[in-house]
């Protein structure tokens, strides 16, 4: 019998995939973590092994995951060197624990050492360590989740904004939903055909912020224009109404629960083109078509981002 092990179904995204996996694997071959116990209840009613994990301990992953098939790492929540410490650790657990195969939730561009991202830096050097190991793996490169960009829409138009300001350009970006991408690690955990594979999966099409708003406008019947702003504009706006530059910060009276650090440098991405990348592999893994920003738009209260699940 199988082991699949799936870390953080207690996170927004895990929680998509323990819903999509169930559907695909028997649930005596699953093992689901999470960083506290009282997240894990649900699923031990319904007969799932479950596992406290602990990414500051490599030896106490090592023993969950210990013979496992499969193991699923949804990067963490937070960036910099603390992300990737915990990263560093599972990739060490599973090296000893003799995984079969790792799968991984990068983003677009990540083995591209221009990026400017500040977010890349970590997916960068998580990919390099695991390629570095005798690991098997599945690297998921994922495009900007629409779901950050309809729920900043829907705050600036709850609060009576007129205008958007990003420092996007007019760069293109395929945007995914979140439940896309979250489909797309539940099939990749059920296939065993693939092997060290880097795999991107991108949305339906390509979309300026400008076309973004276009649709936004034409669904929600609102009017909301794109300012164009500079990097430093950028930060500064942030800055003014409480959004925390980097995930140590103070969460709890901010608009946007995303960091200014993350949104700027992917903004700089964007706008010089990092993310607009024509190839994808989503439908030959899920065998069907992304949804479309205009159908999350038209169901958008399906397609909101959701409070933030800090991970210490």
């Amino acid at each position: 019998m199988r082991k699949i092990v799936i870390n953080g179904v207690d996170g927004n995204f895990g929680k998509v995939v323990a819903d999509n996996v169930l559907k695909l694997i028997p649930k005596e071959e699953l093992l689901f973590t999470a960083p506290r116990a009282e997240k894990l209840a649900e699923y031990k009613k319904l007969g799932i092994n479950t596992a406290v994990a602990d990414f500051n301990s490599a030896d106490s992953l090592q023993a969950i995951y210990q013979d496992a098939d499969k193991v699923l790492l949804i990067s963490m929540p937070f960036v910099g060197a603390k992300r990737r410490q915990a990263h560093k650790n599972f990739v060490e657990a599973c090296v000893k624990a003799h995984v079969g195969q790792v799968i991984y939730t990068s983003v677009l561009s990540a083995g591209n050492p221009f990026n400017p991202s500040i977010e890349n830096r970590d997916h960068g050097y998580t990919e390099a360590l695991i390629q570095n190991t005798s690991l098997d793996y599945i690297f998921l490169r994922n495009s900007l989740f629409a779901e950050a960009f309809i729920t900043d829409y829907y705050r600036a138009v709850n609060n009576g904004e007129t205008t958007i300001e990003k420092n996007m350009g007019d760069g293109r970006v395929w945007f995914i939903s979140r439940q896309d991408a979250a489909l797309a690690a539940a099939n990749a955990l059920n296939n065993d055909l693939l092997h060290r594979e880097v795999l991107n999966i991108n949305g339906i099409e390509p979309l300026t912020y400008t076309d973004f708003l276009k649709i936004a406008n034409e669904v929600s019947g609102n009017e909301i224009k794109y300012v164009k702003r500079t990097d430093e504009e950028l930060y500064e706006y942030f800055d003014s109404i409480g959004v925390p530059r980097n995930t140590d910060g103070d969460f709890s009276k901010s608009p946007i629960q995303a960091t200014s650090e993350g949104m700027v440098t992917f903004g700089t991405t964007v706008r010089a083109g990092y993310l607009d990348v024509p190839v994808s592999d989503f439908s030959k893994l899920t065998g069907r078509k992304p949804l479309t920003v205009r159908y999350m738009f038209q169901h958008q209260a399906d397609f909101q981002l959701g409070d933030r699940h800090p991970t210490e």
